[in-house]
């Protein structure tokens, strides 16, 4: 007797596992987006991403959104601004037309990248966030 195994969840396997979100090929969508696991866009999308962990712009995908994420995997095309807060990779066949502000780039053969690069430190935002203002109301003695 044969087992036959069936594979139910068919979401691509990356380096913090299986994502948890995938939008098809055939998705459209426009607004605002905020997700904390992982999520790969395949589709076309237009609007904003923030407070993103990981996320990954599929083969053939259009994005028209200002990217805020952890780390950011491009494989399709990004117009819009692009903040990897750990790291942004950009393959091969990716295209991106913005500015990008990241702690760790790597760009493949191949891409098209036009726009300013800025290296930050690692979680340089979360940093700034901690940062408080210092309280001037104090009197000076004299």
């Amino acid at each position: 007797m044969t087992i036959k195994v069936i594979q139910v969840n068919k979401n691509p396997v990356y380096d913090v596992g299986m994502i948890a979100t995938v939008f098809g090929k055939d998705t459209s969508f426009y607004g605002d987006l905020s997700f904390k696991k992982s999520l790969q866009i395949n589709g076309y999308f237009e609007g904003e991403i923030v407070d993103g962990g990981y996320l990954v712009i599929g083969e053939g995908a259009e994005v028209k959104a200002n990217i805020s994420a952890k780390t950011v995997i491009v494989k399709g095309t990004v117009r819009g601004n692009v903040e990897a807060l750990a790291r942004l990779e950009i393959h091969d066949n990716g295209k991106l037309y913005g500015n990008i502000r990241t702690a760790k780039l790597k760009i493949a053969d191949g891409v098209v990248f036009e726009g300013k690069c800025e290296m930050i430190k690692p979680d340089e935002k979360k940093m700034k966030k901690e940062t408080k203002p210092r309280d001037n109301t104090e009197e000076e003695t004299a």
